[in-house]
């Protein structure tokens, strides 16, 4: 590609998108709209994948050459020179021909995430542990908004395309939808924890002897509060903080027989966000762990992190991930899990992961993921006797997501 049209596109400027605009173009679905979600598509995926080379451009040489970045570089330029290449779709053809091609393109890349991580700890020692950060977190937000706007786009194409949908049935959205392509509109918080929390303890039930006693949950608060919300997301960052509490109770007490204190798990709504606490009595956090809690950098326990990373070689990034396959699941339970994640980015290596298997960025990618739909995730140590977890989440669907901007990146 000659250095002017690579130049042209590093200097796009993405054009963000909050949860309220991703379901507009499923709202009274028709050819016209589903076309111009097609074009958005076409002209984001290669833009936000410029940016990221343009990152990794940027990186001492020496941290570009390890082979897991160099990895994660090669598949990032082959779908940009891909994506870069789509002539404007103008027919519902030119669509299902587009939609294949992302959908090739995101299965390729389920392996970027752990061979980064596994890039990042091999170079620790290479770069400053706060600018592995940065561009950890610049890549991951990158990473989500591409799945974000290329997964909403196939999920719509399949509902314009599927047997039931009648495009000029109704004037407007059926009010007593949920689901607007990946997007949940109500989105319920409590439903969300009690099915993470029954996919984490029977993850514990697994890992611990059989006559192990295991933590109850004590949920409380505003059991009712619902928000627009893509539902996989929740679900990862509530799983990662519930899997996490579970254990150090467990791995606290002394006794398998002793019953454990419960999780308590507070809901609170408020105008414009709805807050979930996570309370544990599980000792709280080792001091020498503190400094690097959110870090991709993990020190000392770096070996540890690449040696369970290599047991995963790909990774989606969802609850799913997370959970043991049910073989008395039921159809309308299949059904559900259908509705919030149409993508199997799972792996059995994942499915079955052991609590024991720790990669070091449960935290940091969960923080990700807060952050993204401008939120936040917090975490409050007492030292010897627990942790409160607090995520914020924007409950209006308003906010934009949160990507670097074309000035942050001139500036690295």
């Amino acid at each position: 590609m000659p250095l002017g049209e690579w130049e042209e596109w590093v200097q796009r400027e993405a054009k963000p998108i909050s949860l309220r605009q991703l379901t507009f173009f499923g709202r009274t679905l028709t050819e016209r709209r589903l076309l111009e979600s097609a074009n958005y598509v076409r002209t984001e995926l290669p833009t936000r994948l410029a940016h990221r080379l343009r990152d990794m451009q940027t990186l001492p040489y020496v941290v570009v050459t390890n082979h897991h970045i160099s990895h994660v570089y090669e598949l990032y330029y082959k779908a940009f020179e891909t994506l870069r290449k789509v002539p404007e779709i103008r027919s519902m053809d030119d669509n299902e021909r587009y939609c294949k091609i992302v959908s090739q393109t995101l299965q390729e890349h389920l392996t970027v995430i752990p061979r980064l991580a596994m890039g990042i700890l091999e170079c620790r020692d290479l770069m400053r542990p706060e600018e592995t950060d940065r561009f950890m977190n610049t890549l991951l937000k990158s990473r989500i908004s591409r799945r974000v706007i290329a997964e909403q786009h196939i999920a719509l194409t399949g509902t314009f395309n599927s047997p039931w949908y009648f495009p000029h049935a109704q004037s407007d959205m059926d009010p007593s939808t949920d689901l607007v392509g990946e997007v949940f509109l109500r989105c319920n918080a409590q439903e969300v924890i009690q099915t993470c929390w029954h996919r984490a303890i029977a993850l514990a039930k697994e890992a611990y002897r059989p006559n192990h006693v295991l933590p109850e949950l004590k949920l409380e608060g505003h059991l009712n509060a619902t928000f627009p919300y893509i539902t996989s997301h929740l679900q990862y960052v509530v799983g990662e903080l519930l899997r996490n509490s579970i254990q150090a109770v467990i791995e606290t007490r002394l006794g398998p027989a002793k019953k454990p204190p419960p999780i308590e798990v507070l809901i609170c709504e408020a105008p414009e966000h709805v807050i979930v606490r996570i309370s544990d009595q599980g000792g709280g956090i080792p001091p020498e762990v503190m400094p690097v809690l959110w870090s991709f950098s993990k020190g000392a326990r770096s070996q540890t992190h690449l040696e369970n990373l290599s047991q995963v070689p790909k990774m989606a990034a969802t609850m799913q991930e997370l959970k043991l396959p049910d073989p008395q699941a039921t159809e309308s339970s299949e059904d559900i899990s259908a509705k919030s994640s149409r993508f199997d980015g799972s792996l059995s290596s994942l499915t079955s992961r052991p609590p024991n298997l720790k990669l070091g960025m449960g935290l940091p990618m969960s923080r990700v993921y807060a952050e993204y739909w401008a939120g936040s995730l917090e975490l409050h140590n007492l030292d010897g006797y627990g942790v409160d977890a607090f995520l914020r989440i924007s409950k209006l669907g308003n906010k934009n997501e949160q990507l670097s901007t074309r000035a942050s990146i001139d500036a690295v």
